[in-house]
């Protein structure tokens, strides 16, 4: 498995949770399941899909984790499937570097540095 360009959203002083993004790739003949994510400097950290309903833009959690397709590849991007770091440590500021791991129920754990981009960074 592989997680291209992951980053964070910045957040402000005492903000209580911070968008994760990344493209997870499967190169592999099997599918794969992204089951969790863990960082020392957060919490905890959930796996999210933004949808609409009935016109108004919804958020929930995917508590059984996220499907990656054999061959394929699945991004996590703000208004889609995301990543929420639940009481970040400290402020995520632009240029930082978080650690994390994706662990995946067939690849296993993924290590990963999430870079922090600006505020409104897309």
């Amino acid at each position: 498995m592989q997680v291209q360009s992951p980053w964070l959203r910045a957040t402000p002083p005492g903000a209580q949770v911070a968008g994760g993004f990344a493209t997870l790739v499967n190169p592999g003949d099997q599918a794969d399941r992204l089951l969790r994510v863990e960082s020392p400097e957060a919490a905890r950290v959930e796996l999210h899909e933004t949808f609409a309903e009935g016109g108004v833009m919804r958020m929930r959690a995917l508590p059984d984790g996220l499907a990656v397709p054999a061959h394929g590849q699945v991004e996590l991007k703000p208004g889609s499937y995301h990543l929420m770091f639940i009481q970040p440590r400290q402020p995520l500021t632009p240029g930082m570097q978080v650690p994390a791991t994706l662990v995946f129920e067939h690849a296993g754990a993924v290590p990963v540095r999430f870079q922090v981009r600006a505020l409104g960074a897309r």
